[in-house]
């Protein structure tokens, strides 16, 4: 079917045609992409009168076979699953499509639920911490069980830890081994609060090997931050976005997820002040530089898309929805080509702002306001960076002249 004429018939889906138009230009897709999708609609209308299905027998399953039904017959779908599942919650909204069986959760999958409700409600993590422990967590005791059985958690003792252990050293980074190493022993020390294991092997989990701040810090210089910056086409509403987002991190110091975090009531434009949600439910204001302030407001005013979305940025192309963190990371490294500099990440840009304030004379305890770390010792880092403080109490090699 090439047109939309299909919205006048009398297709299963026909009825519905009108409000998964308003659903689409909702999201964002401009009058072309609307009509796409509409035709793509009517595709899976006319299969599922084929195959004689009613609207309440739509689920995803039956959009995935839709899916595959048309690429064995080599139709593209340029959507494919995503755009066509809009399709199947608006449906559900409106009662006329039934929820996707859940399979019966297995026992690792219902200790795994309620490992996340103790991250949650006991430790109070951020939800990104917490995903990041169950999945640790799913790896390891999924192995375990299809070995013991059961959660996979019952029966554990110390060797079997540290098996494990000696498994991910040699296979990762001693940066992250030790972080594999934090994350099993939230878990193990969840087990015996959970009474699942008699004795917290998580206090007696040994730390990985490796000393701490042995390197420096790396950074970039002020002139490389200004070729990322002025490597943004801010012609372009991408441009502004990214400008802005690069803008926040070089000059505020944010992080990634606090970048993707920040929603329009976190700017108080009377004040000049910016709310930061930080790392373990932190919030602090932060004062708005002129720069940084410019740079919101060229993309708000002329490259933000219009949405009922309260975050800042969200994505360039349709759906438009909230960025994530990871985002960030493809923002800078395309702003680095652009700019002809060695790839960083947006973590870089943050350790480049510490080492600009030392440089024009900040003291650490002034950095680590501006960074906003909870403990001094996490700023003392940058002492390494401050080479003409360091040269002043450096003191002579023995035998050698100063």
């Amino acid at each position: 079917m090439g047109t939309n004429s299909w919205t006048c018939g009398d297709s299963p889906l026909t009825s519905f045609a009108a409000d998964y138009r308003e659903a689409l230009v909702g999201l964002g897709y401009r009058p072309g992409p609307v009509e796409q999708r509409l035709a793509e609609m009517g595709w899976l209308s006319c299969w599922m009168a084929d195959e004689g299905l009613a609207v309440d027998e739509l689920t995803v399953g039956r959009v995935d076979e839709f899916v595959d039904t048309c690429a064995g017959l080599g139709r593209r779908i340029p959507s494919r699953r995503p755009l066509l599942e809009v399709l199947v919650v608006l449906l559900r909204r409106v009662g006329c499509a039934p929820e996707a069986a859940v399979a019966e959760p297995t026992p690792t999958e219902e200790l795994l639920d309620r490992y996340a409700v103790y991250l949650t409600r006991e430790r109070g993590l951020a939800p990104s911490t917490v995903d990041r422990y169950v999945r640790m967590a799913k790896v390891f005791l999924t192995e375990r069980a299809a070995r013991v059985g059961g959660t996979g958690a019952e029966g554990l003792e110390a060797a079997d830890v540290f098996t494990y252990l000696l498994d991910s050293c040699g296979r990762l980074s001693v940066a992250s081994a030790k972080r594999e190493a934090g994350d099993l022993r939230s878990l193990l020390r969840f087990l015996y609060w959970d009474r699942i294991i008699e004795v917290d092997l998580g206090t007696a989990m040994p730390p990985v090997a490796g000393w701490r701040n042995t390197g420096i810090p790396q950074s970039v210089s002020p002139v490389e931050v200004r070729a990322l910056l002025d490597g943004c086409d801010r012609s372009r509403s991408g441009g502004r976005r990214d400008f802005a987002i690069l803008t926040l991190v070089a000059r505020l110091g944010l992080r990634a997820c606090e970048v993707a975090r920040l929603e329009l009531d976190d700017i108080d434009w009377r004040a000049g002040e910016i709310m930061v949600r930080g790392k373990g439910r932190r919030v602090d204001r932060l004062p708005i530089p002129a720069d940084v302030g410019q740079a919101l407001v060229g993309y708000l005013q002329q490259g933000r898309p219009a949405s009922n979305e309260r975050h800042v940025f969200l994505t360039v192309r349709a759906p438009h929805v909230p960025i994530r963190a990871c985002l960030l990371t493809k923002v800078v490294y395309r702003a680095c080509g652009r700019a002809g500099v060695n790839r960083v990440g947006p973590h870089r840009l943050r350790h480049g702002l510490a080492a600009d304030l030392l440089a024009h004379g900040a003291k650490l305890v002034e950095v680590s306001q501006v960074l906003r770390h909870r403990d001094l010792a996490t700023t003392a880092i940058y002492a390494k960076v401050d080479f003409v403080r360091l040269a002043q109490v450096a003191q002579p090699w023995p035998g050698a002249r100063r």
